[in-house]
């Protein structure tokens, strides 16, 4: 079962990313701000294989925390997606430059973003 950390603020995105996720057999953990999902990724990198966050987060917003996700060894070769509402003209590669592995508007195309979600957790490697 792969396992994956949902950093998302707003609770109606978590239930139905979760509930979606939870049906292809992956174990989600939800975080609800920026700084509680840097907390939990850093104090168990092995216990991630991706990780699914929203950009727009309170307390630390994601492209801070995908920033220091990738500056620690201990988290940089944890595969981030780029969820969000951000899908302006620019707005991907600022998700790339800032450290995620590949990036997803919203509302969610569920069946794309598990096909970003199998490419990256299969093989580790960026798009």
């Amino acid at each position: 079962m792969r396992r994956i950390l949902l950093i998302e603020d707003n609770e109606s995105n978590r239930d139905v990313t979760t509930r979606y996720l939870q049906l292809f057999d992956y174990e989600v953990t939800v975080a609800v701000d920026g700084g509680a999902g840097l907390r939990l990724a850093r104090a168990n990198p092995e216990r991630f294989d991706l990780i699914l966050m929203d950009m727009s987060l309170p307390e630390i917003d994601g492209w801070e925390v995908a920033r220091r996700l990738k500056a620690d060894e201990a988290t940089s070769s944890l595969p981030v997606i780029a969820i969000t509402a951000h899908a302006m003209a620019g707005d991907r590669e600022k998700a790339l430059a800032a450290g995620c592995d590949d990036y997803a508007t919203k509302p969610l195309d569920f069946n794309a973003l598990l096909n970003k979600i199998e490419a990256l957790s299969s093989t580790g490697s960026t798009i």
